[in-house]
């Protein structure tokens, strides 16, 4: 990597509207993909624009966060690139043969745009390298001793944000109530003090989140903490190819992409969030300097312009500038980060 190279075209430039319309004129179809890894790396400005250069010459879209941990990625792959890109990503040392998780229902618009950035962690903890062994971690489970672990009554814990586990989770699992990561590491070795000696089995969307969760309860004391390899997304493909294993995981599986979310099993089994009905579809709301994400149903979606309530109805349909206008300024900001507090349920009520 040649730390002098140049820079220019190492930022994807495209807006939205122009990244979706190219999208929608590929006449080739694309693989979504995710895989991390905790490995130690250093001069990262140099790696980031080493891994931007090479995988935008491959016509890879999507997100990636590389920090002095590791790396993390969710990226969509056009089929005819996948032999080169997985030589592209092992002809790093750091991450040769890393595991590839492939998407469980497959879009052509994941992604609409390559991003990586360098961060201060692949996922943010609030905790220092020294303050526990992140290569310390719980046992790998498969789909299958996953499975026997529910049935022979082991503590389920969903490692995900609130959100996630509404639309979609494993029986009887533990699903905290927190925000971010951060702030579910604490709450989970709460919601867990006094059961030291029993067997945890943690589970999350691809596997990144119960690394650094097992690490920590190991450090914190916890004697029989397990690990579902690959996350839920590589339990769905241990399924799809053991016809006789039974899905113990209800509902949808929540992704970071444009899809907002994957079917895995047939119920649902979360409510819209304004009108009650039976709703698992996550949306943000079309008020771009709202942006709330929330589960709204088809009737709703129409009856309110996919929006969370009728002040951002009426600010989206405002002509652009004015929208823009009162974009700017801190307070309009604090403004909405008040407003998403509310009761959805209760917006359109008068």
């Amino acid at each position: 990597m040649d730390p002098n190279a140049n820079k220019k075209g190492l930022h994807n430039k495209l807006n939205k509207e122009q990244a979706i319309a190219r999208l929608k004129a590929e006449n080739f179809k694309r693989k979504t993909i995710s895989f991390y890894k905790y490995v130690l790396l250093s001069d990262l400005e140099v790696y980031r624009d080493s891994l931007f250069d090479a995988w935008k010459k491959l016509g890879v879209l999507g997100r990636v966060y590389i920090a002095q941990e590791g790396i993390n990625a969710q990226i969509s792959v056009p089929e005819y690139s996948l032999k080169s890109f997985r030589k592209s990503v092992d002809n790093y040392s750091e991450l040769k043969d890393v595991s590839f998780k492939i998407a469980v229902q497959e879009s052509d618009f994941s992604f609409y745009k390559l991003t990586i950035k360098v961060r201060k962690q692949i996922v943010a903890d609030g905790l220092t390298l020294d303050q526990y062994d992140v290569t310390n971690v719980g046992t790998h489970l498969d789909a299958e001793q996953w499975n026997k672990a529910i049935e022979e009554g082991a503590i389920v814990v969903d490692m995900r944000n609130h959100y996630e586990s509404e639309i979609g989770r494993f029986e009887n699992a533990i699903c905290p109530q927190s925000e971010t990561f951060k702030e579910e590491l604490p709450e989970v070795k709460d919601l867990l003090k006094g059961k030291e000696d029993q067997k945890v089995i943690l589970y999350c969307t691809g596997g990144i989140r119960c690394e650094k969760t097992s690490a920590y309860l190991k450090h914190h004391g916890f004697e029989d903490v397990n690990q579902l390899h690959g996350g839920i997304i590589d339990y769905v493909r241990q399924l799809e190819e053991n016809e006789d294993m039974v899905n113990k995981f209800k509902g949808k599986n929540f992704v970071f992409d444009e899809r907002l979310g994957e079917r895995v099993s047939k119920e649902v089994i979360s409510n819209c969030h304004q009108c009650g009905e039976k709703a698992d579809s996550h949306i943000n709301c079309k008020n771009v300097n709202c942006n709330l994400l929330f589960i709204q149903c088809q009737s709703c979606q129409s009856d309110h312009q996919k929006c969370c309530s009728p002040e951002c109805m009426r600010l989206k349909n405002l002509p652009e500038d004015q929208q823009k206008e009162i974009r700017k300024g801190k307070e309009n900001k604090e403004r909405f980060h008040s407003h998403q507090k509310v009761d959805l349920s209760q917006a359109f009520k008068k």
